[in-house]
């Protein structure tokens, strides 16, 4: 048995090694190839081209190695028409691997793709081509799963990995023990992205916004993971210009450990959402982009809500402020409020609690069982172990 994956990025192939493995519990005699990164290096795909060639973004960065990236793409379609694996599975990067997917799809091969795209929030035309590039769409939300049965496509809800891998339960006192928070003050989790413009765009508000908080409580904690040292350097000239050197600390990396660590946060649209929930945090979420993307981009926008835990739960359990809204005086009373308001933070961290359970699905095993239905039952029964 032959498996062709492509993984994008990073994330993807934190994926892409869990799914190999589970896979190969199931099909022991399985090979494995594509475009990998090291963790699926090390699970034993074989790479036919580095993962970082397909890293690519932002409008630019992808028009000045678009060339390379169809060339690529034109290799691998070759292969694998020549010589056609029994499936090929795209992880995350749709814009890559859903016109790979359709091409092999067309010439027989059966494809899957994990990691729905967005589809369910803007462009929703977009899945008539999903339809006819996979056989199995490998969601990782239960109302992607929703939207795709809708849409008629086969389709299977696996769980978010970040569910299997937080504890549900978050340990605060050995994260601070940790981080070295020792004073007895409420303690902030500020996330302000992991992109230099979403920094620009968001961190002066961010600090702001906490300065207003340590007003309205005296002995607040702000601690602020840094991704990278250039991030940090953005950060520290932020800090400077708003003379917040003695209210916030900059932590390098060890962003879930801060949110652990923390009695509520102020984040960045996306994953870091997540995370918090998923930490059980109570949060505010805001985001900001360039006036004419946000114009054009909101027309296309079929959802009201942008902030994952508000998405999962069908409702508005944290503040979300976008654009114009996301000031630091709305962020500032949106924090209080979590502070001073303690059952309201109660029964949100109950309901997040509910749904880190709804996504805690074995995401590999789960993936890989899901697999099954195209790769045919194992030759043998292969024991699963976790």
């Amino acid at each position: 048995m032959r498996i062709a994956l492509v993984a994008g990025e990073l994330s993807g192939d934190l994926l892409g090694a869990g799914l190999i493995r589970a896979l190969r519990r199931r099909y022991p005699q399985a090979v494995f190839e594509g475009i990998a990164g090291p963790g699926m290096l090390a699970a034993g795909c074989s790479g036919l081209f580095p993962l970082e060639r397909l890293s690519v973004m932002g409008l630019v960065e992808v028009l000045r190695h678009l060339p390379e990236l169809l060339r690529i793409r034109r290799a691998l379609l070759a292969r694998w028409r020549a010589d056609p694996p029994d499936v090929f599975i795209g992880i995350d990067a749709p814009d890559f691997n859903l016109p790979l997917a359709r091409r092999l799809r067309a010439g027989g091969v059966r494809t899957a793709h994990y990691v729905s795209p967005s589809v369910w929030a803007w462009r929703q035309g977009r899945v008539r081509g999903i339809a006819r590039s996979v056989d199995l769409m490998l969601a990782l939300f239960p109302f992607e799963e929703r939207f795709y049965r809708d849409h008629a496509v086969p389709v299977a809800c696996v769980g978010h990995p970040l569910a299997d891998e937080i504890p549900l339960v978050s340990d605060r006192a050995a994260a601070r023990a940790a981080l070295a928070v020792t004073a007895a003050g409420p303690v902030l989790a500020v996330l302000p992205g992991s992109r230099h413009g979403e920094v620009g765009r968001l961190g002066p508000d961010f600090i702001a916004a906490a300065q207003g908080l340590a007003e309205r409580h005296p002995g607040l904690q702000v601690l602020l993971p840094c991704a990278t040292p250039a991030l940090r350097a953005q950060l520290e000239a932020q800090l400077r210009a708003a003379q917040a050197q003695s209210l916030v600390r900059l932590v390098d990396g060890r962003a879930r450990e801060v949110l652990a660590a923390a009695d509520l946060a102020l984040v960045a649209s996306g994953t870091a959402t997540l995370e918090a929930m998923l930490v059980g945090r109570p949060l505010v979420m805001a985001y900001r982009i360039a006036p004419l993307t946000y114009a054009i981009a909101r027309r296309l926008m079929k959802i009201d809500r942008f902030a994952l835990p508000n998405l999962l739960a069908g409702r508005d359990l944290v503040p979300e402020f976008i654009q114009d809204a996301a000031t630091p005086a709305a962020l500032c009373a949106a924090l209080d409020a979590w502070l001073t308001e303690p059952a309201r933070a109660q029964a949100v961290c109950a309901e997040f609690a509910r749904l880190h359970a709804e996504l805690r699905r074995d995401a590999s095993e789960a993936a890989a069982t899901a697999l099954g239905a195209l790769l045919g039952p194992p030759a043998a029964a292969v024991p699963v172990t976790r």
